[in-house]
């Protein structure tokens, strides 16, 4: 109990920080001064403070897994996993700008891809599409998705997330059980 208190902290104070300051002017030192703790408890919790940041998106991405169901749509599902971005948007920036940006790609990737394959999988049902067509569609949505989360966080996230997500939903509503038919009727061919 004691342990996940005090890696909790390390994460939460780091995040604050983040909020406040560019991700390379952050050191181990500022941390454990922040939380009260030695160095050598730092490091038995995480080697730099990359390993913090690496944590934080894995931790986030599995909140999103966990919270996202079959009754979300897939801009629910969508926004439940980028409420991380939408509360830390400073600290999204900073991670952005950073050396590190490639963490936050990855994640959003991650999310992107959970979120439209459980998606297609539940449009699917009854539809007789191929396993390949399926992951095909959830894969071309991923990539549209994390592309405009990305050129959103370059924007400085400008405009409303949940505004933008539900008018590409309303759009584009329809053509993944469209496609899904398609791949179902090219089979039967």
């Amino acid at each position: 109990m004691a342990q996940q208190y005090t890696r909790k902290m390390i994460r939460d104070v780091f995040i604050k920080m983040l909020n406040e300051r560019s991700l390379n002017k952050i050191t181990v030192k500022d941390i454990v001064r922040a939380c009260g703790v030695n160095r050598n408890t730092f490091y038995y919790y995480y080697t730099d403070v990359y390993a913090i940041l690496s944590e934080i998106f894995q931790t986030e991405l599995q909140a999103a897994i966990d919270e996202y169901n079959d009754t979300l749509s897939w801009e629910e599902g969508f926004l439940v996993a980028t409420k991380f971005a939408s509360e830390n948007r400073k600290a999204i920036y900073h991670v952005y700008d950073s050396m590190q940006r490639e963490e936050l790609e990855n994640y959003i990737y991650n999310v992107s891809g959970t979120v439209m394959i459980r998606y297609v999988e539940k449009v699917s049902d009854g539809i007789s599409a191929s396993s390949g067509d399926k992951k095909l569609i959830a894969s071309f949505y991923q990539c549209a998705l994390t592309e405009m989360v990305l050129r959103w966080i370059a924007s400085r996230m400008k405009e409303d997330p949940d505004t933008i997500i539900r008018r590409i939903g309303q759009l584009f509503d329809g053509n993944i059980a469209l496609s899904l038919k398609r791949s179902a009727s090219l089979n039967d061919v």
